[in-house]
Parts: structure tokens; sequence; C-alpha cells
């Protein structure tokens, strides 16, 4: 091996130990190693670039804005309602979400799916009164799981595609992992289900303690006819938000104070809520209700073009000292009050006779321009506007699922290529209204992309200096090895990595490992990137390997231990299912 491959294995070492030991952002590091290789003519400017050209990176950043389109309708949503449903017990409920989550993941980025049902299984768990610890872990482990089972449902899928693509020619078709997939989805779905709440800590979710924050009154009306129309309270979903509690019903001028979670709910119900600001972003993701303030549907502003917004009362406030209906605030500032702050407590009685004092804080809906027209005007101390709070358009959630089916259709047909099909979709999105295209931008996770583009510089270096061929002869080094355990040796290898590193990284790394291992033996290579495929998504034993389980490390009150104690049963039972079915589909 040459100077070339010798650092580019130092290069390597050093990215590795920069993820895994250092809090620099991962695009950071890999952008800096590119750099580094094309500098020093370890590889051209085509190969050192060639990942952002790739046809894996491409359709993942299309998928993106399909699945953005899913949120942005409430699509995700509403399924979770429709399959979540009332299990009396805990299994049962762990049963019941790692189904749809599984199926959903199939066909969607994991992350989004997982970021949208986080709230959802935590209003779920307090509902059922079930500590939110036993469910959220393993929501992330379904949704890795069910990814496995076709080749768009997780990134690392279409990143080793793409690589076979451009490497040997070979299109992998969307449903030819489900072989592996689903056999593995149901082992470790059935696993979490029988040993998670044993495993699993009690500690319930993160419960917002209201007298330390912000406390709103928020008012909302059902709708008629409607969803929740003719359900109960607990039925509905409203007896334990995350962020806020039900007080009180108006029905017809009459006040129900005592609001069981049995009593039945009326078209024109007026409900009253108290809590957190993000009590009414929770408010907006339930389709059935709608603002009771009448001046909201007054805005000239199309819904998802909204948002709330926190705004603190300056010495400036035209307004001041004068009561909310006598301000023309929505014609001032084309903004409504949803609700008014004083002193971290909400102020009692109708909003409309409140009077502005300096230092009020308020809960508006306005548009998404409202917090740069107003940030350094000063009327307002503070313009803060809160995250992900536009409302879901529940009306094109058919529509938005309906180009989800074509998608899938067109490419598990053979009519379309998974890239061609994803565009096609990703523009139907657009068109037809699921998404505005500014936010189809904004939904591109850059970072990430940039990630995963950059790790194929590594992968071609390790190629073009031999530095992938001395290390699989130092893995053939240890003896005759037949081609079962030279793949169990990729496989347990992949996952040892994707556990200190990203999933993707992991696979464009040993993608080349495994392909001079494969060429060596003189066997073919597909069991390989196969099993390079699953094991890059086995990540189960740290919250570092994969995105989801960090995502859910805060709300569940997880610890490191709990990852490990978990994990490494389930990563020792999917590498046991993978290495005894991959060899039965993809011959040696």
């Amino acid at each position: 091996m040459e100077w070339q491959g010798i650092v580019t294995l130092i290069t390597l070492f050093s990215v590795l130990s920069a993820l895994a030991l250092t809090r620099v952002s991962a695009d950071l590091v890999l952008m800096a190693a590119l750099a580094f290789l094309l500098i020093t003519g370890i590889l051209g400017p085509a190969e050192a670039l060639a990942g952002f050209g790739n046809p894996g990176v491409i359709t993942i950043a299309t998928l993106y804005v399909v699945a953005a389109g899913l949120k942005e309708t409430g699509a995700v949503q509403w399924i979770a309602r429709l399959l979540l449903g009332h299990p009396k017990t805990e299994k049962g409920a762990q049963l019941r979400m790692i189904l749809p989550t599984g199926i959903l993941s199939g066909f969607m980025n994991n992350t989004a799916v997982v970021a949208m049902f986080i709230p959802a299984i935590q209003a779920w768990a307090q509902r059922l009164g079930i500590p939110a610890s036993k469910l959220l872990l393993p929501l992330s482990y379904a949704a890795i799981l069910g990814g496995t089972c076709t080749l768009i449902g997780t990134s690392t899928n279409l990143v080793v595609d793409g690589m076979l693509q451009s490497n040997l020619g070979i299109h992998l078709g969307l449903f030819e992992l489900a072989w592996v997939g689903v056999p593995l989805f149901f082992v470790g779905g059935t696993f979490l289900v029988l040993f998670a709440s044993r495993i699993l800590p009690d500690r319930g979710g993160v419960a917002e303690e209201l007298d330390l924050v912000r406390e709103y009154g928020v008012e909302v009306e059902v709708v008629g006819p409607g969803p929740l129309v003719g359900k109960t309270i607990s039925e509905a979903g409203l007896r334990a938000l995350s962020y806020g509690y039900l007080t009180e019903i108006d029905r017809g001028g009459r006040l129900i104070t005592a609001v069981e979670p049995d009593r039945m709910l009326q078209s024109g119900d007026r409900l009253y809520f108290v809590g957190a600001p993000e009590c009414a972003s929770e408010l907006r993701r339930i389709q059935g209700l709608k603002p009771a303030n009448g001046s909201v549907h007054k805005m000239d502003v199309a819904n998802h073009q909204r948002c709330l917004v926190e705004v603190v009362l300056g010495p400036e406030f035209p307004a001041l000292s004068k009561t909310i209906r006598d301000s023309q605030f929505r014609t001032r500032f084309s903004a409504v009050i949803l609700s008014l702050s004083r002193d971290g407590k909400r102020v009692p009685g109708k909003l409309g006779d409140i009077t502005f004092r300096l230092g009020d804080t308020l809960l508006l809906e306005a548009s998404h321009q409202f917090v740069e027209h107003y940030r350094f005007r000063r009327d307002f101390l503070l313009v803060s506007a809160l995250n992900d709070s536009t409302p879901p358009d529940f009306h094109k959630a058919p529509r938005a699922l309906a180009i989800l089916g074509l998608m899938v259709l067109a490419s598990a047909s053979g009519l379309l290529q998974i890239m061609e099909a994803a565009f096609l979709a990703a523009g139907a999105m657009i068109v037809s209204g699921c998404i505005t295209a500014s936010r189809a931008r904004r939904s591109v996770d850059l970072p990430v992309l940039v990630v995963i583009a950059a790790s194929f510089a590594l992968g071609n270096a390790m190629t073009v200096t031999g530095a992938a061929a001395w290390v699989a002869g130092g893995l053939l080094g240890f003896g005759e090895l037949s081609p079962w355990v030279a793949l169990a040796l990729i496989y347990f290898l992949t996952a040892a990595f994707t556990e200190m590193i990203t999933n993707n990284a992991a696979a464009v790394l040993m993608f080349p490992i495994a392909l001079a291992v494969s060429q060596q033996l003189g066997v073919n290579f597909l069991p390989y990137a196969v099993a390079v495929m699953f094991a890059a998504s086995a990540s189960f034993i740290t919250p570092l390997g994969y995105q989801t389980n960090l995502m859910v490390f805060g709300p569940g009150r997880y610890r490191f231990g709990d990852y490990v104690r978990i994990g490494l049963p389930l990563s020792l039972l999917a590498g046991a299912v993978v290495l005894s079915l991959v060899p039965l589909f993809w011959e040696f």
C-alpha cells in the first residue's frame, strides 16, 4: 500500500474519532475530510464530489419533500389516531403502536414518522396511564425495523443502492429487501412486545410544570359535522395533552366546569384549555377543532401560511391601557390575539375586555412574515415564533396519501425508477397544494445530505488507494474464511461502526471493504451489500447511532444504559435473522 492509502486510513481514523469523541457536527467533519483528500491530490474533483450526484442521495432529498407534504396535511396524524385506538394493557399499546409505525416507516422517512408520533404517543400514554418511557424507545426501534422493509424506508438503503448503481449497474427493486426486512420487523416487533415492558424503566414522560412557564387560556370550538362530534373527551385525545388541560366547556351558554373524561362532545361546544403556549399548537393538530376566536377566520392569510407567535408588549405599543376589543389589533398588525399572559399567569375574564399593560405576553396567530416585520419594531420587546405551529390542512390529507400510494405503485410495478417516481411525487405535492414551494425547500435537511454525499469521498478514497483491499486482506488474514463467516464479519463490523458514527457514513465506509472481501473470496457481492444495508440500519445499542434514538432520549427520560439493556439483545437477534435469511435469497 502506497502513501495515499496510509493517508486515507489516517483520515478515516481521524473522522471516526471526531464523530465519536467530539461535538463537532458530522457535516463539518466529513466536508473537512473531503477537502483534505481533494487538496492532497488523493482524489480528483469528480471522485471527491461524486456523492453529490449519486442517485441515492438525490432520491433522499426528493423524499424529504414527499414526507413534508404528508406532515403538512396531517396525513400521518390522521393515520395514527385511526390505528392507535384504546388498548387495555401495556403490551396491547406497544403492539398497536409498533405496527402502524413500521408500516409508515416503510414508505416515508422514519425520522419524520418518529417526529410526528412523539407528541401523539406522549398524549396517548398519559390517556392510557402508561409511562411514556415504555413506548418511546420501542417507537424508535419500530421505525428503524420498518424502514428496512423497503428500498425507500431508510436513507441507508437508498445510499447503498446508489453505490450499487454507480459501481456495478445493479438496481434493487422497491420490495426486494422485504424478503429479509418483513421477517426482521416481525421478529424484532415480537421481541419488543414481549420484553420492552420488563426491561425499560418506569420514568414517565417530561411533564410540563405549568406554574413555571407562561400560562395561557386557549379557546377552541368543536366543528360540526366533524370527526369529534359524538366522541368522549377521552376518545378525542383531549383529556391528557402534553402542554395543557381542559378546564371547562361552554355548551350553548351553559358552562360545564367539571369535565369528566367520558363526557360526549357536541357540535358547537366551546372548549377552554389552560396551559403553555405549545398547547395552542397541539390543539391546531387535532382534526375537528377550530379557534373559537371569530377574528381568526377574518385574516387574509391562507391556513398553511400561518403560525403561532409570542410577543411581549413594549413601552411604545400604541394600545397600552386600551382593551383588546378597542385596540383594533387585527387591523393594525394583521394578526389575531388568541390569549394573553401577565406575570406568567393567564388573565381571567373575556379576552376582549382585558386591558393591555406594559410587559404583557400575547399569543398570536399570524403569517410567517410577522416575525420579520416586527422583530425590530419598538411596539414589542420580544417577537418569537413557536416551532412547528402551522396548522395542518386536513382536507388535503387524502390527496397526499393518494400521491404517496401512486409513487409506491409506480416504483413497485417497475414503471418508473425510484428516483423518477420520487421526483414526480414531490412535484405533485407542490402542484396539488399539499405543501408550498418555500416549505418544500425548507423541508430538505441539507446537513444530512452533506454528510451522506461527503461520505462518498472517503469510500472512493478507500477504493482507489487500495486501502479497502488492504483492510479486506487483513480481515481474511485470520485464516481460511467461508463466505458466510465473512458475511457475519462484515455485518457485525458495520453494526459496530453505526453505533459510533452515523448510519449512512458507516454504510459508505463499509461498502468498499465488503466489495473487496467478496472479490478476494471470488463470490457474489450482492449478499454483502444487503448485509451492509441492514447492519447500518440496526442501531439499537446507543442513542447516537441513529437519529430517531436520539429524538426519544429526552422525552422518554432515558439513560445510556437503557439503550444497552434492550438494544444489545435486539441487535444480536437482528443479526441472527439477517445472517440466516440473506444467503437464502441472494446466493454467494
